[in-house]
């Protein structure tokens, strides 16, 4: 079974090259239970046209075969652009070859004449450094981004996005997000990254502001080096999993219109490589500015934002969804003592109906930050802070009843025209009118 070699082997894709039809037919049933998909090439201009038309993860490979050897072969394919690892087969284990085979970037030998489990620990252990690597890259990668986190809330516009996440998790379609900075659109698409059949594979989270201009390119589509050393870009990285572009607005054009083709090809070719690698991976996108305006001032391609803008979910400002700011609260709250050693503040009556009429233009990352502040300062800001002594739950059903009065009381003052109690009190129209539709239920 293949948990007996590591769970790696089970969504391993392998080729394997021999120009002996008993190896390759051995090979095929050692591995073919174990793992997703097998591959059989009798020679290495076979393994060259099965290379261009998917991805491998792993190339077992002969060395002595008709007209060109393996190794010739792998050296060709590096400067092409090859992704996948490799595990010589070969009866001559000399110093020569085994210089020349570490020359050429291969990751194991199995001496001829071998068994079954010989074979399936080396495919193990190369699957195993594999995606250490990988997982290496990604976790420097992910160092840089605050995005962990739940979205939390149970206000209708949240509820709303929720609904919209559970049912786009099953589907391919790329997403667009967006919304003011600070509403948590890196957040909601973790979320339907976590409800798709991808969730135990990579999200890879890209900030495109982030990247200077002139190496972002790189970064994503992965270049071919000196040596023909092929560094993979976040793209391959992201294989099988989620790739969410944030802030695509800031992309510069030329990556732009490579990340068009990427999109209409499932194809993606690195820097300096003759090869295009196929992907699968789900493209996910975010942005805090009109991009509306943007293509309509020639600063984004239009047809890139209509192949991202299949479906776009926007994130409610803070303010629209007064009812989760308790719940947020209480949530940043613990964090900020937890991760500072610091003791937690009472979330009174009195601060929580003062957090609830504030703006938050910052919004959701606004209140994280004066939470953590307030922490550290050991009180909150004199503007949030309150004298009540209700805290916790009866802090929380007070809130609720000096809300309703608070904007029934501004309701009077403007006559009942809710357009203007809702500019008074810094809130939508929606929020006002489902507050009073709840309120007479």
């Amino acid at each position: 079974m293949a948990e007996d070699y590591g769970s790696d082997l089970a969504g391993a894709q392998v080729l394997v090259v021999d120009d002996e039809p008993g190896m390759r037919n051995f090979l095929f049933k050692t591995l073919q239970p174990r793992v997703k998909r097998v591959e059989l090439a009798a020679s290495p201009d076979e393994a060259s046209a099965k290379l261009d038309e998917c991805h491998f993860d792993l190339v077992i490979l002969d060395n002595v075969m008709p007209r060109k050897t393996g190794l010739e072969w792998v050296a060709e394919q590096r400067r092409l652009g090859f992704m996948a690892e490799t595990i010589l087969i070969t009866a001559y284990a000399d110093l020569e070859t085994a210089i020349a085979a570490l020359r050429a970037g291969v990751s194991d030998f199995v001496l001829k004449p071998f068994r079954a489990n010989q074979i399936l620990g080396s495919v193990a252990r190369t699957l195993d450094r594999k995606y250490l690597r990988r997982d290496n890259t990604l976790l420097r990668h992910e160092l840089n981004h605050d995005g962990q986190g739940k979205l939390l809330g149970t206000s209708p516009a949240l509820t709303e996005v929720r609904g919209l996440l559970k049912t786009l998790a099953p589907l391919p379609t790329p997403v667009l997000f967006t919304g003011a900075s600070g509403t948590g659109k890196e957040l909601a698409a973790r979320t339907l990254h976590g409800l798709s059949d991808r969730a135990e594979r990579p999200f890879v989270p890209v900030n495109c502001a982030a990247i200077a201009p002139d190496t972002i390119a790189q970064e994503l589509f992965g270049v071919n080096g000196p040596g023909d050393d092929l560094k993979p870009g976040l793209f391959l990285l992201a294989d099988g999993g989620t790739l969410f572009l944030d802030e695509v607005a800031q992309m510069p054009e030329v990556v732009q219109a490579a990340l068009l083709r990427v999109l209409e090809d499932q194809r993606v070719r690195p820097i300096g490589a003759e090869r295009e690698f196929p992907l699968n991976l789900r493209l996910l996108f975010a942005t805090n500015a009109d991009l509306d305006a943007a293509v309509a001032k020639g600063r984004f391609r239009a047809d890139l934002y209509h192949r991202m803008n299949v479906v776009r979910i926007h994130m409610p400002d803070l303010k629209d969804r007064l009812e989760d700011i308790t719940e947020l609260s209480a949530l940043f709250m613990q964090q900020s003592s937890t991760t500072l050693g610091l003791p937690m503040l009472e979330l009174s009556a009195d601060t929580l109906l003062k957090l609830s009429r504030y703006h938050w233009p910052g919004n959701v990352r606004e209140l994280k930050n004066l939470i953590e502040r307030s922490v550290i300062l050991g009180g909150f800001p004199a503007e949030f802070a309150g004298d009540s002594k209700v805290t916790g739950a009866r802090a929380v059903e007070n809130l609720e009843q000096v809300m309703q009065r608070h904007i029934l009381h501004v309701l009077d003052l403007c006559e009942g025209n809710r357009a203007e109690a809702a500019r008074r009190l810094g809130v939508s129209r929606k929020t006002i009118d489902r507050r009073l539709t709840a309120w007479e239920e």
